[in-house]
């Protein structure tokens, strides 16, 4: 099969889809890939890089998209990027369809094969090609909020881990799942006072059991959330329904009641944010202010450190991405219904149920699609 990586498009998006690494492992199973020219230079991988490990270079992006019978990318397709898929062709990306129709639309008029890595599983459950943004994203959660309760940030002027005789700050992580696990982790490290909130006393447990007395953990009702980010200085949103919209935690009636210069880090912001107030932002304008609250909702978080995060994406997606080209995408979503449940779109209809009522669509079964 021939694989295209085009080079990313979002602002200030560095990543790639596929590593040198991730070429020859594909060149020596017997497929072609072609990169477009420039692709890896925000990770330090120049072309001569591509083209050892078996690559061809394609000039620009409208030739990658031509040729290709798979793209490989990182990020959801831009507009223009929608409008040069073709039927039949496959597409395996992070989507994030949930908040976003306009990208739905254009996919379904495409007639592409859309399969996003954020909402493959595992046996135990698990979103393994999510997982390692969701790490990175988790633990620059922490940095990027300590940046933004600075004063000339616009935050309160609180140092995250304070000094002897002045408290730290209180962090506040909304979920317990991979992205506030990290949060967590990176807080704590930092000497924050931190409280994470989940809705599974399992959960919980595990997470008491990992850290101890040092960090407290509440579950999670509207009282208790009242409770703990109406003192908060950071609170970071780390909730996930996969495939859907994310609940909205924060409504703009608690964000009056807390404090001027508490800061919310959104990393739900990809699935339509966690917080009423919540809008996309990008790494070139990062922060707002509501209320006399500061607001971070970089959409693509781990774009900022793009050679971590490709590396940690590429291991993670290759495997699937050489099963797609050896065996087809029937077939290898007939063999793996967990690969499987990353279709997101086939035919022209959306075939992920949770995505389908998101946008309020009709689902196409994937049976259907598969017979």
């Amino acid at each position: 099969m021939l694989i295209g990586v085009p080079r990313e498009i979002k602002n200030n998006e560095f990543r790639v889809g596929l590593t040198p690494a991730s070429v020859r492992e594909l060149h020596a199973n017997g497929h072609r890939v072609l990169v477009e020219t420039g692709a890896g230079e925000g990770i330090g991988m120049d072309d001569a890089a591509y083209v050892r490990a078996g690559a061809a270079i394609a000039p620009d992006a409208a030739t990658v998209f031509a040729e290709a019978e798979m793209i490989v990318k990182v990020k959801e397709p831009q507009p223009v990027e929608c409008r040069r898929l073709r039927p039949g062709q496959i597409l395996f990306t992070y989507l994030h369809l949930a908040p976003d129709p306009e990208q739905a639309k254009l996919l379904m008029e495409s007639g592409a094969i859309a399969i996003a890595y954020e909402t493959v599983t595992d046996a135990q459950g698990r979103l393994p090609l999510l997982a390692p943004m969701s790490e990175v994203a988790g633990r620059m959660a922490v940095q990027v909020g300590a940046v933004s309760l600075q004063k000339a940030a616009g935050g309160f002027g609180v140092l995250l881990a304070g000094v002897p005789g002045v408290p730290p700050a209180h962090v506040v992580v909304l979920g317990g799942g991979v992205v506030g696990t990290n949060a967590a982790r990176i807080a704590l490290g930092m000497g924050a006072d931190v409280t994470i909130l989940d809705k599974s006393i399992a959960r919980l447990a595990q997470l008491d059991d990992l850290y101890g007395p040092r960090l407290k953990t509440m579950f999670s009702t509207t009282e208790a959330l009242e409770q703990m980010i109406f003192n908060a200085d950071l609170v970071i949103g780390a909730v996930l329904v996969p495939g859907a919209s994310a609940p909205k935690l924060v409504t703009r009636d608690m964000l009056g009641h807390m404090r001027r210069g508490a800061v919310l880090v959104d990393v739900a912001i990809d699935q339509g944010g966690c917080f009423e107030t919540s809008k996309p932002t990008t790494h070139d304008d990062p922060t707002y202010m509501v209320d006399g609250v500061v607001h971070y909702c970089v959409a693509n978080m781990p774009g900022a450190v793009p050679r971590t995060s490709t590396f940690a994406l590429a291991q993670a997606t290759l495997p699937y991405t050489l099963r797609l080209a050896g065996q087809g995408w029937r077939e290898a979503l007939r063999a793996d219904p967990h690969l499987r449940a990353g279709l997101n779109v086939a035919e022209g209809r959306i075939v992920h149920p949770a995505v389908a009522a998101a946008l309020g669509h009709e689902v196409l079964p994937v049976e259907r699609v598969l017979a």
